[in-house]
Formats: C-alpha cells, sequence, structure tokens
C-alpha cells in the first residue's frame, strides 16, 4: 500500500502528542554522546549494540543499563547523574529540530490540541523547545513523574515509555479520547508506550524491519512529506485559536 493510500491518511484526530527526543529534537546524537562521555569518565566500555538498546529508554533506566551491563550497579546513581548533566550541557550548546519537525508542528497548531510526551525531565523538555521556538504550540508536556499530570484518573505515579502512562495522559489532558488522538515517535519503545495507551501511531526516522515497522499505523522517514502536509489541509480542518505555551 502506498503512503497516500495508507487509511491513517483519510483520518481526522482530535489531537495531536508528539515525542521529543528525536521526533521534534535532534538530541538522540546528544544522548548518545553524552553517553561516551560518562563511559570514559568512569573508565567503562559499553558492550556491543548498546546504544541500540538505550534509544528511548529513560535516562535513569539507561543509568542503571550501563552500570548493569559494566558489572558495577553500584555506579547506577553515579553514572545517571553524570548523564543528565552531560547531555543537559549538550542540547543547551546546540538545540537542533528534525527534518520537517518545526513546520509540521506550525501546521498543526491552531487547528487542534497538541501535546509532548517524553521520557526527558520536564525542564530538559522545555529547554529545547524554547530554544526551538516550539514551546508556545504545545498544550501540555508530560513527563514520568510529572506532578501536573497527576490529576488525571488512574495511577498517581506516571511512569516512563514503554509504559502507557505519558501518553494516556497527554491524551486526557488534551480533552480527547486515546483512539482519537495521533501520537508521533521514532523509537520502538515510545511505539510500544503509545500503541499500550489505546492512540494511533505515525512512526517516524529510518525504516526499521518490517516486523518493527508495522508496530506504528504509517512510516515516514521525515516529517518533512508534501503529504503529510496536504492530510493536514485536508483532514485537519482549522479551528481558530492558538495553543497556549
Amino acid at each position: 500500500m502506498t503512503t497516500k493510500a495508507h487509511p491513517l491518511l483519510s483520518w481526522s484526530p482530535e489531537a495531536v502528542v508528539f515525542d521529543c527526543d528525536g521526533t521534534l529534537m535532534d538530541t538522540e546524537r546528544h544522548w548518545q554522546d553524552a553517553r561516551s562521555q560518562v563511559f570514559r569518565e568512569f573508565g567503562l566500555r559499553p558492550l556491543p549494540g548498546f546504544a541500540e538498546r538505550a534509544k528511548g529508554v529513560h535516562y535513569t533506566d539507561c543509568g542503571r543499563l550501563m552500570a548493569e551491563e559494566s558489572d558495577k550497579p553500584h555506579l547506577a546513581g553515579e553514572l545517571t547523574e553524570s548523564l543528565l548533566t552531560h547531555f543537559m550541557e549538550l542540547v543547551a550548546d546546540d538545540p537542533v529540530t528534525m527534518p520537517g519537525a518545526a513546520e509540521f508542528v506550525r501546521r498543526l497548531s491552531g487547528r487542534l490540541p497538541l501535546a509532548v510526551a517524553s521520557n526527558c525531565p520536564l525542564e530538559v523538555v522545555e529547554m529545547s523547545l524554547e530554544r526551538a521556538g516550539l514551546l508556545h504550540h504545545f498544550r501540555h508536556l508530560v513527563v514520568p513523574d510529572e506532578p501536573a499530570a497527576r490529576a488525571a484518573p488512574g495511577s498517581a505515579t506516571v511512569r516512563p515509555k514503554p509504559w502507557p502512562d505519558v501518553y494516556a495522559r497527554a491524551a486526557w489532558l488534551c480533552g480527547a479520547d486515546p483512539d482519537s488522538t495521533l501520537a508521533v515517535e521514532d523509537s520502538l519503545t515510545g511505539i510500544e508506550s503509545a500503541r499500550r495507551a489505546g492512540l494511533r501511531v505515525l512512526g517516524v526516522g529510518p525504516r526499521p524491519g518490517e516486523e518493527d515497522a508495522s508496530r506504528a499505523d504509517l512510516w515516514v522517514t521525515t516529517l518533512h512529506s508534501p503529504v503529510l502536509l496536504a492530510w493536514v489541509r485536508a483532514h485537519v480542518p482549522q479551528q481558530g485559536g492558538s495553543a497556549a505555551g
């Protein structure tokens, strides 16, 4: 089936929830660089395939994974703290959006509620989006353990992806049913989170193997796509009003 004929592109969502790292912001390379710096700082060496296992993982789980795979479980706390410090320094120095992300967000903004569901700390998401000029387009930012999200029904704690919590909270805060909400994701961890929350999923980035790609409703290599922009014009009607920052 071609992209133009895909059923998702004949659907009108009630809200759109974006992942941040690797979807809106080109920060996955910052995480990779930060992990490399931490490994060097502690005199450790990652096992083969570590970068792929760490992609999309909450930074506290990543620090724990680094410690466990290095056979240094007692260093988990120190590795996690160092990882976040290095990452925030890198993001502050070089905030870059993913290809087509800014235009896609601006086309959707004002047409329907937009939110971000991320595994990053809130201050990292806010800083990244603010420096990229995108923060004001989003009504809600939902991250693990974010107190503002705990008013939603269900568990008192917002758990990180691949748990469904961040996407379920984001849809609820936008006033949309999960099955009427679109998630935009680049990682398999995030796709699993969105699917478990009941959202439809647009996967973006280098296409994985067919089995993994099929976990998203539709996969595109970039948000800089005439087909997606045509979909916005045809199926996301202008409703007026702008999102609050």
